[in-house]
């Protein structure tokens, strides 16, 4: 199974870049993972929040396959604990999903298209975070549950 994750424009933060690129190193040692960032909308203040969140829909449909499998990571998806995760992780491998997709949203949030079009939604915390800090917390988080997976030790529970 290859995993994507789909974000809304770069990250301008040296540090986050740099965590997100050292969990990325680890997660494919474990399994091919692949982020891709699709650009930021241009002339923003001219458009209504619902325009933004319907542009940026629409170019991350562009980027989805009709097989793959696709996880909104939305404030009211399903939370999990880290062994809880890793587990609904395992589940989704064995199943036979050749992509499964994670989406991190923009500034706010998704469109109806891409509501419509995922498959489910998980909540990383009650708490809201930057659509930049979210990408250091869901990597090492993705990376976490490979290691329980495999019995690393970098998980202690």
């Amino acid at each position: 199974m290859n995993i994507e994750l789909i974000v809304v424009g770069k990250t301008d933060s040296k540090e986050i870049n740099a965590l997100v690129d050292n969990y990325t190193k680890r997660i494919n040692f474990y399994n091919r993972f692949n982020i891709t960032y699709i650009p930021d909308i241009k002339n923003t203040k001219s458009l209504s929040e619902s325009q933004q969140k319907t542009s940026e829909g629409e170019a991350i449909i562009r980027l989805l396959e009709p097989t793959d499998r696709v996880v909104l990571l939305d404030e009211h998806g399903s939370e999990f604990r880290s062994i809880e995760y890793a587990d609904w992780l395992q589940k989704r491998m064995n199943s036979g999903v050749k992509r499964l997709v994670f989406i991190i949203g923009g500034p706010y949030g998704f469109s109806e298209a891409l509501y419509a079009r995922a498959n489910e939604k998980i909540s990383l915390s009650k708490m809201t975070f930057s659509h930049q800090i979210i990408r250091a917390i869901f990597t090492e988080q993705l990376y976490r549950a490979f290691s329980i997976l495999h019995n690393s030790p970098y998980h202690h529970e």
